[in-house]
């Protein structure tokens, strides 16, 4: 067991960098559960219209979340390194990237509103309930993508600041966010106090101010510590990316960045299959993913510790404490995620019912939520795999591991039993969970063949 179980010195950086990010993560989570319980009181076409928006701006994130980790890759490897002028020029890299994706979102989006938020209304619910989700996903919308360039630079920063493994400013970045959004959706969505009732309007608004306090904040102690955060340091002085560093991160971070892109468009995609099945779906759906990302905000903090403790390692030719930090941050990954699991089967019945909609909805949102609660493991072990495959620079391995594997086995699997089975929706979900297993598989013999344990900035 000493192969898997770490000394408290391990387990004590492995939670230095990743309670913040669980904290930061949790708070973000919880402020979008009280979005949807706040939405979801004006009723339930409004909280779905909401809920197809949030899947679109899934596709931005994750394609934002792409360029980042490209750059990332050779920013923590840098950092390990000790040269800061590498890291610098990843961080332009970086913020360069997330602007032009920004860009290219806001104009996709904007243009083509209509056409993407009606692929998602389908099914039992009557015209007038469609038509009410669709005004109120356009309205929503519309004002959401002044948000998004907000999101792109506080990305680029936090990520940095992540690599030198400083989660603290970001999860207070993220905190002050939280509470102000929360604060404006009060006032805002019910028009609490002097303030109007703007309803889906106003939880967009509240969302726009939150990323702008969060970047604003973040900017703002990066360039004041500037001594303390090197990548920083005259950073917009003569602002350049050498070309040579441009290749590397697009010829090692090209297959990453359109992983991230085409796994949540085909996430994305699936979701749209499972809408056919009525309005309902996508409200359950919701609910289910609310409740699911409070509990995976672990694996999901325990990948980002994969990355920068074995990016480190790798990058100081630290190898067999790299393949031995990864085993642990595997192990623990999976173990903490089998509790959490069963303690999210527990929370299952109970949860749909703090929701104001219809019965049918919470109980379709309670199975959900079991099916999550039984893949937990299973999504830990993917997760950890992904980032320590990554850590390494087995870039376009990682994107015939996540992204080819759900448009060539999981997206056709949701299309085919969504549309030409009489299965119920529940039992459709479960099986394009579990055939997530096959990918488990794969990582656990790409991680034991060590192609992975690379330096990649020599």
């Amino acid at each position: 067991m000493q192969k898997f179980i770490g000394n408290k010195a391990f387990y004590r950086t492995v939670l230095t960098i990743a309670i913040p990010i669980m904290i930061q993560n949790a708070i973000t989570n919880f402020v979008g559960l009280l979005d949807n319980l706040m939405v979801g009181q004006i009723g339930t076409a409004q909280m779905s219209g909401v809920a197809i928006v949030n899947q679109l701006i899934f596709v931005f994130n994750l394609s934002i979340f792409g360029i980042v980790s490209a750059g990332s890759i050779f920013g923590t490897q840098f950092y390990g390194k000790q040269d800061y002028h590498g890291m610098r020029d990843a961080f332009r890299f970086k913020l360069v990237g997330n602007l032009l994706i920004c860009l290219l979102a806001m104009g996709l989006l904007f243009f083509g509103q209509d056409f993407l938020i009606r692929l998602y209304l389908h099914g039992a619910g009557d015209s007038a309930e469609l038509t009410l989700a669709l005004a109120s996903a356009k309205e929503f919308l519309v004002i959401l993508l002044f948000s998004l360039p907000f999101f792109a630079i506080s990305q680029a920063y936090a990520s940095s600041l992540r690599e030198m493994g400083k989660t603290m400013v970001p999860m207070f970045a993220s905190s002050i966010a939280v509470v102000t959004n929360t604060a404006l959706n009060f006032l805002l969505i019910f028009g609490m106090f002097f303030f109007p009732a703007l309803g889906v309007r106003g939880a967009a608004i509240s969302t726009l101010i939150a990323r702008i306090v969060e970047c604003g904040i973040t900017m703002y102690w990066v360039h004041r510590h500037e001594a303390e955060n090197p990548f920083a340091i005259r950073v917009y002085h003569q602002f350049r990316v050498p070309l040579d560093l441009v290749k590397q991160i697009l010829r090692k971070g090209s297959p990453l960045m359109a992983n991230e892109i085409l796994w949540a468009i085909g996430q994305t995609m699936i979701v749209q299959a499972y809408s056919v099945r009525g309005l309902s779906v996508i409200a359950s759906l919701n609910i289910s993913s609310t409740v699911s990302n409070l509990f995976n905000i672990v694996y999901m903090a325990l990948g980002g510790a994969v990355a920068v403790m074995v990016g480190q390692l790798l990058g100081a030719d630290k190898f067999d404490e790299a393949k031995d930090s990864a085993r642990k941050l595997l192990f623990f990954s999976v173990m903490s995620c089998l509790v959490l699991g069963l303690l999210m089967i527990v929370v299952a019945p109970f949860f749909p019912e703090i929701y104001q909609t219809e019965p049918a909805v919470k109980t379709l949102a309670s199975q959900f939520i079991k099916v999550a609660a039984l893949c937990m493991p299973m999504y830990a072990f993917n997760h950890a795999s992904y980032f320590i495959l990554r850590s390494g620079g087995q870039t376009f391995i990682t994107f015939l591991f996540d992204s080819v594997f759900t448009w060539v086995i999981v997206l056709p699997l949701a299309f085919v039993l969504s549309t030409h089975t009489s299965l119920s929706i529940v039992l459709v979900y479960l099986c394009c969970q579990l055939i997530e297993l096959l990918k488990s598989g794969i990582g656990y013999r790409l991680i034991r063949s060590d192609l992975w344990v690379k330096n990649i900035v020599q």
